[in-house]
This record gives C-alpha cells, sequence and structure tokens, in this order.
C-alpha cells in the first residue's frame, strides 16, 4: 500500500489519539488489529448497551449458545456443541461442551445462561432490549412483573450442561436471534460482586474485574481512546483465534479516520466521508467496500411534543424530503431510497406501504395543521450524533424544509452517549437514528414500533399495530405472517412517528492485510477468524 503525505500537525494530532500504536516497534510482529467502530462504546455490559459500536466489541468478549458462520452467518455451535429441537418446533434442548470456560476458569453452566436471561427480564433492570427475550413462554409477564416466579419462564438448567428453552410459538429464526448479545450470558459472581445483577453500570466491566467466555478478554480500557482486548487461553475454541489482540478506537470525525488509516495507523476507516467515496473508487479500490447492509436510517419524531404530535406536521416533513437527491448527491454511497422501513427481501418480504415525497400535498397539509406556508411554525430542533455524514444530511434536510415548507429548523449536535440519553429521555423533538437488523427477519424492524418496545423512543404507539405484531408471533404460514407485517407498516407508514431516509450500504475502507473479514447484510466479523497478514502490513 502507497499512502500519501499528510501534514506534521495530524501526525501529530494522531499521535495524540494513537501513541504507541504505530505500524513499527516492539509489537510490529504481532498481530493486533487496530479498528475504529465510530462512537467511545456506552459500556460492554451486554445487557444494558443498545449500540451498534458495543455489538462488536462484546462479540469479542463474550459467546453466547450458538455462534455464527464466517461467511454468511447462519447459526454454528457455540457454547452449545449440539441442540434438539421438539416437533413442534417450540422447545430447544442446548447441550454444552465440556471445555466451555469463563476467562477466569470457572466452567460454563446452563445456569450462567439461565440467570443471565433472569437478569435481562428483571424490571429493576430495566434493559432496552429485554423484549428481544419475549418469544420464551413468559418471558414478557415476567419483564412487565404481572409473573413473579421466573422458575415459570420458559427457561430451564436442566444439569450443568443442559439448558432448555419452550418458546410461545415455533420461531423460525430462534437461533439467528441467539446471537444479538442480549442473549449472552454473564459471569454471575462478578455481577453480583460488583454492585449485583440489577445494578447498572457497575463496577463489573472494569478490566480488573471483567470475565467473559468469549474469544477475547478485556485487557485495558482508556476511555475516549482505545479499548484493547486480548486473546483468551481459556477459551474452548482458542486454537481457532488468530489474532494476538484487537485495538478498538474511539474516533468518530470520519477525516480523522482517514488521516489516521492514511498513516498506517489503523487497519480500517469505519465510515469512510462522502467526499472520499470517489477517490477511493480511482485511487485505493483495493480497499474500498461498499456492501449491501440490513440497515434503516431514518428520523424519530417525538410524538409528545409539539409540533410533532400532530401527525399532518409528521407527514408534510416527511413529504418534503428529496431522498432521491440525497442518495445521489449527499450519502453518494449506493444507499436505496426509502419511502418504508424494512429493507425489503428480508425473509422474503417487500413493504407495499408507502409515503413517498409530494411538496404540494407537504404544503397542503401543513397548511391544514395551522401552518400556511410555514408561517408562526415553532421551534424545531434536529438531534443527531457527532459525525461529518449525519452533519451532511441533516443540513440536506433542512436546506429542504426551508425551500419546500418554508420552516426554520435548528441542528443540534451531540457526542454519542449524550445522544443516546437524550433519546431515552424523550428530550428531542426530531432526531437522526438507524436501525441494523438484529436478524434476517422483519420482525427485527417492526417490533421496536410497539409500545412494549424500550426501542421505540417515539411516545407513539398503536392497539392495533400491537395486536398484529403478537399476531406475526403466533402465525405458523410463512406466507400469511408476511401479511400481518404488511398491515403493521401499513399502519407505521400512515401514523409516522418516524421518517425513513435510506437503506444502508457499509461504505468503508479496510486494509489489504486483514483476512478472513467478509462483507456481510448485518456487518458481523466473527473475531476469532479474522486474520493479519503481517508482510503485507511491512509493505
Amino acid at each position: 500500500m502507497i499512502y500519501r503525505m499528510i501534514s506534521w500537525v495530524a501526525i501529530s494530532l494522531m499521535s495524540a489519539i494513537l501513541i504507541g500504536c504505530g505500524s513499527s516497534g516492539p509489537d510490529e510482529n504481532k498481530k493486533i488489529l487496530r479498528i475504529t467502530v465510530g462512537a467511545e462504546p456506552e459500556d460492554v455490559d451486554p445487557h444494558v448497551v443498545t449500540g451498534v459500536p458495543e455489538h462488536h466489541i462484546i462479540a469479542s468478549l463474550t459467546e453466547g449458545l450458538v455462534a455464527e458462520d464466517p461467511l454468511d452467518l447462519h447459526p454454528v455451535p457455540g457454547v452449545a456443541e449440539k441442540w434438539d429441537i421438539s416437533e413442534d418446533g417450540k422447545v430447544y434442548t442446548f447441550h454444552f461442551r465440556e471445555n466451555a470456560k469463563w476467562s477466569n476458569g470457572d466452567p460454563v453452566t446452563a445456569n450462567d445462561f439461565s440467570q443471565s436471561y433472569k437478569r435481562i427480564l428483571t424490571p429493576a433492570l430495566a434493559s432496552k432490549y429485554a423484549y428481544m427475550l419475549f418469544v420464551m413462554e413468559g418471558a414478557e409477564a415476567y419483564s412487565t412483573g404481572k409473573l413473579k416466579d421466573f422458575s415459570k419462564v420458559g427457561v430451564k438448567a436442566l444439569d450443568d450442561r443442559t439448558l432448555q428453552i419452550t418458546l410461545n410459538a415455533p420461531t423460525p429464526y430462534f437461533l439467528s436471534l441467539l446471537n444479538h448479545y442480549t442473549w449472552f450470558p454473564v459471569h454471575i459472581d462478578t455481577v453480583e460482586k460488583n454492585g449485583g445483577m440489577t445494578k447498572r453500570g457497575s463496577g463489573w466491566t472494569k478490566p480488573e474485574n471483567f470475565v467473559g467466555n468469549g474469544a477475547f478478554t478485556l485487557k485495558s480500557w482508556q476511555l475516549g481512546r482505545k479499548l484493547v482486548v486480548e486473546k483468551s487461553q481459556t477459551y474452548w475454541d482458542a486454537a481457532t483465534t488468530k489474532l494476538e489482540e484487537i485495538h478498538f478506537f474511539a474516533i468518530e470525525t470520519e477525516t480523522t479516520q482517514e488521516n489516521t488509516f492514511r498513516a498506517g495507523q489503523l487497519h480500517n476507516i469505519y465510515n469512510l466521508h462522502i467526499d472520499k467515496i470517489a477517490t477511493y473508487k480511482k485511487q485505493y479500490p483495493n480497499e474500498l467496500r461498499i456492501k449491501p447492509h440490513l440497515a434503516c436510517y431514518f428520523y424519530r419524531f417525538n410524538v409528545t411534543k409539539k409540533p410533532c404530535d400532530d401527525v399532518r406536521v409528521r407527514k408534510a416533513l416527511a413529504m418534503a424530503i428529496d431522498r432521491d437527491s440525497i442518495v445521489k448527491n449527499v450519502t453518494k454511497g449506493e444507499q436505496m431510497v426509502a419511502d418504508f422501513f424494512t429493507p425489503p427481501g428480508v425473509a422474503g418480504y417487500t413493504a407495499r406501504a408507502r409515503i413517498g415525497g409530494n411538496v404540494e400535498e407537504a404544503r397542503r397539509l401543513l397548511a391544514e395543521a395551522g401552518f400556511p406556508n410555514g408561517e408562526d411554525f415553532p421551534s424545531l430542533e434536529l438531534l443527531y450524533n457527532t459525525t461529518e455524514g449525519h452533519r451532511i444530511i441533516a443540513e440536506a434536510i433542512q436546506q429542504m424544509w426551508k425551500k419546500n415548507l418554508n420552516i426554520d429548523i435548528k441542528l443540534e449536535n451531540q457526542e454519542w452517549k449524550v445522544y443516546l440519553d437524550r433519546q431515552r429521555e424523550m428530550d428531542y423533538q426530531v432526531s437522526r437514528a438507524g436501525w441494523t437488523g438484529d436478524y434476517p427477519d422483519p420482525n427485527t424492524f417492526l417490533d421496536m414500533w410497539t409500545s412494549w418496545s424500550q426501542q421505540n423512543q417515539t411516545g407513539w404507539f398503536d392497539p392495533k399495530y400491537d395486536e398484529l405484531i403478537r399476531k406475526a408471533a403466533v402465525t405458523k404460514n410463512p406466507d400469511a405472517r408476511l401479511e400481518v407485517f404488511q398491515e403493521a407498516e401499513e399502519i407505521l407508514m400512515d401514523q409516522l412517528p418516524i421518517i425513513p431516509i435510506y437503506i444502508y450500504t457499509r461504505v468503508y475502507a479496510l486494509h489489504p492485510a486483514v483476512k478472513n473479514w467478509h462483507a456481510n447484510v448485518l456487518d458481523h466479523h466473527p473475531w476469532k477468524h479474522v486474520d493479519l497478514d503481517l508482510k503485507l502490513l511491512k509493505k
């Protein structure tokens, strides 16, 4: 690879960020992957986080009942070496491998999983992802406090190496669902010693306390800089793990990511700046990656605050966006225009509901809501998290709303953790958002807008919508099930607590020395399979 020259100032800045992490020095013969996942992780507790950056790190530290094939992500044995499924498709029995161990040497047991599921479902923990376990018999009732006896929930440790899970109904995607980090176990004794099972933000995730069961264990965490994981010597499949360490850097600014990558200090650019795509297509085609991604970029409305409590205003704002212009002239990464929410083709599902663009209808609706030609339109703030790409999109939409509706909006930029907190606390009017599917099924997109979903964060719910999502969960006929989802998405696109904008592609750069990094729609990369070609690094 040929790296272009950068200024002394830029090098100095990067040195401040990445001191001691150069491509030469005492570590030059060690397989150390240096990547950025964008934002500083909120935590590495699998039961309290919700973000994509956190997923990438947690996936290195913890392993669930099943794992993912590195090529196509189909479920393969993880902690469980095999499993049985009952004839009615509701009861799964997982048989644990004898050599599954925690990083402190303790055996991984069925009780570890059972108690971990109890933890995430306990109302006091207030897990935002607890609803993902609601496929289990009794899980929702326990999580909402209606059921007090956890023994009535459909998970039982039959013995140390056998776990039985009973579902409400046959769930075709259940094994894939188990690869979401909410289903990963925590080391019970460690959590208990550091504040207890329901305490959020306790010290158990500090490097000196952390105990995990993944291919890597937590070595160090310098807040605002980097988190380091190192190969676990107790992991049951340690022989497969190629890397000695992974250094996850918190670099949100795309320009800094790119400069640092070009200086040889990183092996990836997590988000390639829009303005650099054409350059990389021409000059660095062997580094550029533009791949389909099971994710939707959208804006949330807080429907509890004016003026977003009026569906006519929400529709006007949605219809006044020129999505074609955004993907052609702003994002430039081969994204797909989205006037629907669920990415097309997921498990054979393509939404028929559409919101579309219609400036004249948008103006009519805004006038009907009491704001003809934007007159007397109240103050409106658009919240987004720190990246240049989000800013550019927000500025483009700000201009469209000014041109098409004659309204002014304020843009508010916040770093990742503050941005997440404000969404959770409903301290916003309109907010930038993105949703990456947790598994390849329409349910992972549509169940987040139910009244019981902690991911909703709009203040909107609809009893009919809730009813349809519950119905889909127990509908056995695949075609009939997809039709139920169609009806639900029609309600979503009619009420518009969100504005879909585009279906993602992953636009990033990767050093050619990184091997066994396979592109897939979930952007998951089972870390034990990833490798580094040290000879290519030294070129």
